[in-house]
């Protein structure tokens, strides 16, 4: 039986036949290339992130264009792929950069770490895959490959769990062909140990693996403690002026759906007619009630009760955070799913 310190050769053998070697950030692989790869990889799946990072880096394909962008080009561009915050700190970052560091991606993990929404795996990432220095990383793939592998148990998201996994991973990345080690290790969790119905036969670390020893595979890595899901509810206004414009409205900065536009949004239980004029000095007619729909984000579920109206009259709405737009043109900035799907309605109706 192989012995655990054998566990680099074992996953390096198995990478160089059966690993992912020809994803788009792997071509010619860039510090600012892998970096965007990375945030966008944050909890969404390589098949989703494929197309948005091409196009991502058709129109931003170096920090310079992405620091010079405007948030609401780069929104856009991440419209749909969810996790915005991600979109936002991608863009001060690159600010950041430009300013602090010449417009050069920093090479000392420290530097990295500091910038906005990195994390040190994220950091040992972006430095090991495009430059080939020796960190180790923990993503989700790798805590699952870890914990299964010897046997650690407890969710993750526990301290203690967490600095067991990472001890694991610093003693076991090696200085030689770190890069590869580090890609395989997140190959091997997405092909092969996946959360549920792993496939062990397959793979490169059965014989060391103890949790496969003991039949108790899904039983790692531990997961969270279940708690319900809180339920919010909400109305969508999908408002229609005389030429058929929608009025959209910049969400603030900060919270959910930061910095997007978005639909004027009313508290469910109330009079929608009385709060609109109340709230915006907005004037309504022919209000129509849609079948509802609902969005679930990781924290809570949003009941959205979406109502079509027409303008009436309009005595307010001045500033920058309003918008008419026509529903059926591309929105100049990134909109939340439920909004592009709403719209998208209101087109097939028209």
């Amino acid at each position: 039986m192989p012995a655990a310190d054998a566990l680099a050769p074992r996953l390096l053998a198995w990478f160089d036949t059966h690993g992912r070697h020809h994803l788009p950030w792997q071509r010619d692989p860039t510090p600012y290339g892998v970096w965007v790869s990375e945030i966008m990889l944050q909890q969404t799946q390589v098949a989703t992130v494929i197309p948005y990072y091409e196009r991502f880096m058709a129109r931003f394909p170096d920090i310079a264009s992405l620091a010079a962008a405007e948030l609401d080009t780069v929104l856009a561009h991440w419209s749909g792929l969810g996790y915005y915050a991600r979109a936002r700190n991608l863009h001060r970052a690159a600010r950041l950069v430009h300013e602090h560091h010449g417009g050069h991606f920093p090479e000392d993990i420290r530097q990295v770490q500091a910038l906005p929404g990195i994390g040190r795996s994220t950091a040992g990432a972006i430095l090991s895959l495009a430059l080939g220095q020796h960190h180790p990383i923990l993503d989700g793939n790798c805590k699952r490959v870890l914990a299964r592998h010897f046997a650690v148990a407890g969710w993750p998201g526990q301290s203690a769990v967490l600095k067991r996994l990472w001890s694991h991973a610093e003693s076991h990345t090696p200085a030689i062909r770190c890069a590869d080690f580090n890609q395989a290790m997140m190959d091997l969790g997405a092909t092969l140990c996946t959360r549920s119905r792993p496939n062990c036969t397959a793979c490169p670390l059965v014989d060391t693996c103890q949790a496969h020893r003991a039949g108790r595979e899904t039983e790692y890595p531990g997961r969270k403690p279940a708690k319900p899901l809180p339920e919010r509810h909400t109305v969508m206004l999908l408002l229609q002026d005389e030429a058929g414009r929608i009025l959209l409205q910049r969400r603030p900065p900060a919270g959910l759906w930061g910095g997007l536009l978005s639909l004027p949004e009313l508290p469910a239980d109330g009079d929608i007619v009385h709060t609109a004029r109340e709230t915006w000095g907005i004037q309504l007619e022919t209000v129509a009630r849609w079948q509802p729909l609902q969005h679930t984000f990781s924290h809570y579920r949003l009941n959205i009760t979406p109502v079509h109206a027409r303008l009436l009259a309009c005595h307010t709405l001045h500033d920058d955070a309003w918008l008419w737009h026509p529903p059926e043109d591309t929105a100049p900035g990134g909109l939340p799913t439920p909004v592009t799907l709403l719209l998208q309605r209101l087109c097939r109706e028209a």
